[in-house]
């Protein structure tokens, strides 16, 4: 029975979104077209779950990589957008994944056999992209709570001296460079 109420609620939230978008749609200058999607759209067509809150600290201790598989993308770095870094995040892991599983590939067989190297190769993405994860991940939760809160401390703060602070640092984040393919 608990799941057929969490099941209505979230096709009653379902509802509202749309009712919302509509609304949204209605009072701006979005052409009819468009409306008429949302309107003839079905609630049912949608999926709606609940957002959940992981620590970036998890991933300190979280698998990454496992036997032949690994984790990629928002799974393994979910994040607000406050940064912007959620789609080139999932472009780097692409890069790094495809340049060591092609490096493990191409390798000499050495006594090696193929799914220990896919293994290794596995392994060394999630070594490499780790920290990086957990940066992008802490400094997204970190950005959103200071632009979100209402306490009068963190608004001077944030007004005053962390614009200057969050602005290098975003830069430098943005910067980054994952290698070549």
């Amino acid at each position: 029975m608990a799941n057929l109420s969490a099941d209505m609620g979230v096709e009653e939230s379902a509802s509202k979104m749309k009712q919302y978008v509509l609304n949204k749609l209605r009072s701006s200058k979005v052409p009819a077209e468009a409306q008429e999607v949302v309107e003839r759209s079905e609630v049912s067509d949608s999926s709606a779950a609940r957002l959940r809150f992981r620590s970036p600290l998890s991933l300190l201790f979280a698998s990454i990589s496992k036997g032949n598989v690994c984790v990629a993308g928002d799974a393994l770095h979910p994040m607000t957008p406050d940064l912007g870094q959620g789609g080139c995040s999932a472009l780097e892991d692409g890069v790094v994944l495809a340049r060591l599983l092609g490096e493990a590939a191409l390798a000499e067989e050495d006594g090696n056999m193929e799914k220990e190297r896919l293994e290794s190769a596995l392994r060394k993405y999630a070594k490499l992209r780790r920290w990086r994860s957990i940066h992008l991940v802490g400094t997204a939760y970190m950005v959103g709570f200071v632009q979100q809160s209402g306490n009068p401390i963190v608004s001077f703060l944030r007004e005053k001296v962390l614009a200057g602070v969050l602005a290098r640092s975003l830069l430098k984040m943005a910067d980054y460079d994952c290698g070549t393919l």
